[in-house]
């Protein structure tokens, strides 16, 4: 018997080609992927179709990944949802700030789809 710990996967990107992109390397590996352009919209996607994961873009128009994870985090429905931070912020600092607003993971753009898979089942599991 085989058990999958995620299958619906939640993206917050404001870019279309990067949106894209994501969606086809996790849609290829078997993934349910729900797409969201902005932070508003993911608040009301992850509390309507309940995803298990979602992996987030840091600089988006009106709320940022920041502000939109600390939001997840304090709402008892999403509280738990494990979330991936992924920026083309690549300083320290904006990884351990990533981790204070509540994220479970960073990786930096660009990245592989590999490195997106490892990202997002080391924390699943």
């Amino acid at each position: 018997m085989s058990i999958t710990l995620v299958g619906k996967i939640l993206i917050v990107e404001d870019s279309p080609s990067e949106l894209e992109l994501m969606s086809r390397y996790l849609q290829e590996s078997g993934y349910d992927v729900i797409k969201a352009a902005g932070a508003k919209e993911a608040i009301e996607k992850a509390l309507l179709e309940k995803p298990d994961l979602i992996v987030t873009d840091v600089v988006m128009p009106g709320m940022s990944g920041f502000e939109l994870c600390r939001s997840l985090k304090k709402h008892p429905i999403t509280e738990k949802l494990p979330i991936v931070i992924c920026s083309s912020k690549n300083q320290e600092i904006d990884r351990l700030w990533a981790m204070k607003q509540g994220a479970d993971a960073y990786i930096t753009k660009p990245y592989t789809r590999e490195n997106l898979l490892r990202t997002i089942k080391s924390v699943v599991i």
